[in-house]
């Protein structure tokens, strides 16, 4: 596809003459500590994504478990376990390299998202590590975001998506398998 150059948004301010200014309420909204709300949300959300950036580019994990598995510490904290995966390690690492993050919760049924930005570490205290011990699971590490921006996120996204919709729900016998995805990267190269 060809994109012309005259149509390429280059600044900030020829975005901001492309787009209206937000509403008071979209700026007002946003806060740098977890208000009741935010607190219930997340411990209503049994998924969210991480966002992360590093020396390798941007990642963003999904990551899940029981409503409220992020544990929120007062208004300022969240604790976040991480269990053995697939072992990439991708947003670890990049947290390693750059705290900032950016986490987007998801509440089944919920069409608004609420929204963290922070900075985090990496922790493996055992004290830490095993505060999460109601799944069964071990934790191998916690990710601890300190809290500088939290807001609601307009539900706009989910509503166009349907996302919560049961009509709109794929039938996943028509999606790839896992196992073809696998058998894809895992054949033999051929010459």
């Amino acid at each position: 596809m060809y994109i012309k150059p005259e149509h390429i948004v280059s600044s900030q301010q020829q975005l901001r003459e492309h787009y209206e200014m937000p509403h008071e309420i979209v700026i007002k909204k946003q806060i740098d500590f977890l208000a009741p709300y935010g607190q219930k949300l997340i411990s209503m959300s049994p998924f969210f994504v991480l966002a992360t950036v590093g020396k390798n580019g941007v990642d963003a994990s999904p990551k899940g478990g029981y409503p409220g598995f992020v544990k929120t510490v007062g208004e300022k904290t969240l604790l976040i376990p991480d269990y053995a995966g697939n072992n990439r390690l991708d947003g670890i690492q990049n947290i390693i390299e750059n705290p900032q993050v950016g986490l987007t919760f998801l509440v089944p049924g919920y069409n608004e998202t609420f929204r963290v930005n922070g900075k985090a570490t990496i922790s493996i205290d055992p004290s830490l590590c095993e505060f999460f011990t109601d799944t069964g699971k071990k934790v191998k590490s916690v990710i601890v975001v300190e809290i500088e921006e939290a807001f609601i996120h307009c539900g706009q996204a989910i509503s166009l998506a349907k996302l919560w919709d049961s009509e709109s729900q794929i039938n996943k016998d028509k999606a790839p398998s896992l196992d073809e995805i696998i058998a894809f990267h895992t054949k033999p190269e051929t010459v």
